[in-house]
């Protein structure tokens, strides 16, 4: 059975989907995460950062909830989500960890999130990481072969090599055969021919990102 982490982080609630809340957990909370966790019902199991964005009484209310431990971060050589991951990874061990709050509002913050695999401390738990958003799932993988399902929801499929390779798409609708970048490009506003899609890289970080329009 695949044991799956869910972290909530700091960013705008109107980029949440839309079902958050009655999400399995476990559940970890980065800095303010963890009170909008309590405030939906939900327990963390951990709580993470500097808890810099929350007063006494708010972080109060957040160890009364907890279920676990609260790990507070030392210095500011890391961001509360690279705590919470690196947290979450050594003290649970899961399968798979799914991230939201991680995109919309500071840029700063959305880069920092998406380059977080990048970091060789991080790299090796890349392909169990996800960001997922209310129109948006990010997944990340390590030089292979792959073989990608199609979310129901989602209409939209981008490449993005986040460092130089070799890129193969074999049966998206637009294809590339052994295509080279040397810098980040997003092959981007692809699709889906069928229920799969197949690509290949020899070297790098590879981000896939199923999207779909908002909704109006």
């Amino acid at each position: 059975m695949t044991t799956t982490v869910r972290l909530l982080v700091g960013g705008p609630t109107t980029s949440w989907p839309t079902n958050l809340a009655q999400l399995p957990g476990p559940w970890v909370g980065a800095d303010r995460g963890a009170l909008r966790l309590v405030k939906l019902g939900i327990q963390p199991t951990i709580a993470v950062g500097d808890f810099d964005s929350i007063d006494d009484r708010e972080l109060a209310t957040v160890k009364q909830a907890l279920t676990g431990t609260v790990v507070v971060k030392p210095d500011q050589d890391q961001t509360d989500t690279q705590l919470a991951v690196k947290t979450i990874f050594n003290r649970l061990q899961p399968d798979e960890l799914v991230i939201y709050g991680a995109t919309g509002g500071r840029l700063d913050h959305l880069l920092a999130n998406l380059w977080l695999v990048l970091d060789p401390q991080f790299r090796a738990w890349a392909p169990k990481i996800k960001l997922v958003d209310l129109q948006n799932t990010v997944q990340f993988f390590l030089p292979g072969d792959y073989t990608l399902a199609k979310e129901a929801d989602k209409k939209y499929l981008a490449f993005v090599p986040m460092l130089p390779t070799h890129l193969t798409l074999r049966d998206a609708k637009y294809q590339l055969h052994d295509a080279y970048n040397d810098y980040p490009i997003s092959w981007a506003s692809n699709e889906f021919v069928g229920a799969t899609s197949h690509f290949s890289f020899d070297q790098g970080v590879v981000a896939v990102i199923q999207s779909c329009d908002a909704k109006k």
